[in-house]
């Protein structure tokens, strides 16, 4: 798949780039996506929920009513989990939620992701991308004039830069991420992926290495 670069204007530089099909133009495995966003998600989750079992509920453990003859239920303690106030049968614990995935599918769901975004013609390039000073009204100018402004919108550089990045966060549905941040989770988010050439040359080279 063949792209025109683009400027910050939005127009046209007059150079071309050929995306790379073993990364851009794979016929994209659905499962193995699923299997990507499901431990992102996963890995998300604190696990810190917890709440009191019968042993930790304070109270006395005195019997509080006779074994027969009550007309309902055994009695037990006030701590019993049939008693208002007792202690929850099955409750929750603190655990850890993540699990393995391996490498090669996680790069194989990442592509995936990229493949439906070339389908999608969701894709843009630009030359490059470098602030002088942070400048949110000049990063809004130029969502503007590449047609992204209203629309959910993944900016990926092949190095972190300062005045880039501080110019976008308060910004609404726009995310700056570098190709090492670069996740399935994050490229399905977004509606538009913004690169410029030196990551998409730095994003083949890592399914490369």
């Amino acid at each position: 798949m063949e792209l025109s670069i683009l400027n910050i204007q939005g127009k046209e530089t007059g150079k071309k780039l050929l995306l790379d099909k073993d990364v851009f133009g794979i016929e994209p495995n659905d499962h193995a996506i699923y299997l990507d966003v499901k431990q992102y998600l996963a890995n998300q989750r604190q696990g810190t929920h917890k709440a009191k079992g019968r042993s930790e509920v304070a109270g006395s453990r005195r019997k509080l009513g006779r074994q027969k003859g009550g007309g309902g239920a055994r009695p037990g303690d006030i701590k019993s989990p049939v008693r208002v106030g007792g202690g929850r049968i099955f409750g929750p614990v603190p655990r850890d939620y993540s699990f393995k995935l391996n490498k090669k599918v996680k790069q194989l769901a990442r592509k995936s992701a990229l493949s439906y975004k070339a389908q999608n013609s969701a894709i843009t390039v630009l030359d490059e991308l470098v602030f002088d000073a942070p400048k949110t009204k000049d990063f809004v100018a130029m969502t503007k004039n590449l047609q992204v402004a209203d629309k959910k919108t993944l900016f990926v550089l092949s190095n972190g830069n300062k005045n880039v990045y501080l110019s976008a966060r308060n910004l609404q549905g726009v995310k700056v991420l570098t190709v090492s941040e670069l996740s399935t989770y994050a490229i399905l988010d977004a509606n538009n992926l913004v690169f410029t050439e030196e990551s998409v040359a730095a994003l083949e080279n890592t399914f490369k290495a």
